[in-house]
């Protein structure tokens, strides 16, 4: 695939806590990113109104916001804590608020941090998601264990943990809008053979 350079990454963080570790593994991968040539936007769902979906009638406006930054992406990293072997209620609800029409076609990476020692139940739960939105989920994602001791602060810790990270990044970037690829592909083929 060819390397992209104008791609657009969001992020969107599931975790409401303010020393969020889940925030901390984000900007790490939106670091990668960037560094690979993407634009990076970090969705704090902590700085957005999103009552519970339906118990307001009447228009949402943080929640048209939340859709417009997720359909203006090239791809999209969804991370979450793991809260009772699936993802957050935060993210549970901030997706409620999106639909296919800001997902289909869009490239989404998947993150997950947890306290314990066995971590990933909740990428099946969010891969599900993402299926049913019509995304195109990476094979690559990252489930982070012992959070409390692999990511300290602002920075994760474990070199083999903080590698992932950073090349589900990467990823993202490269493979950002990768629903246009075959049409996109046998473009640039069509103009190199004229």
């Amino acid at each position: 695939m060819t390397h992209r350079t104008d791609s657009r990454v969001v992020a969107v963080c599931g975790s409401l806590r303010d020393g969020s570790r889940t925030r901390a593994a984000l900007r790490e991968a939106l670091t990668a990113a960037e560094e690979a040539g993407a634009t990076t936007e970090l969705v704090d769902l902590r700085e957005y109104e999103l009552p519970a979906l339906k118990a307001v009638d009447g228009p949402v406006p943080d929640a048209e916001a939340l859709r417009e930054a997720v359909d203006g992406a090239d791809a999209v990293l969804l991370g979450t804590p793991n809260y009772h072997g699936s993802y957050s209620g935060a993210l549970k609800n901030a997706l409620d608020y999106c639909g296919r029409e800001e997902f289909e076609g869009t490239t989404v990476g998947l993150l997950e941090v947890a306290a314990g020692r066995f971590p990933g139940t909740a990428l099946v739960h969010l891969r599900t998601v993402c299926r049913t939105l019509r995304a195109w989920t990476l094979p690559t994602e990252v489930a982070i264990p012992d959070s409390h001791s692999t990511v300290d602060g602002d920075r994760i810790r474990d070199p083999d943990v903080a590698e992932r990270t950073r090349r589900l990044g990467r990823e993202l970037a490269a493979y950002a809008g990768v629903s246009a690829y075959p049409e996109t592909a046998r473009a640039a083929r069509a103009a190199t053979d004229r």
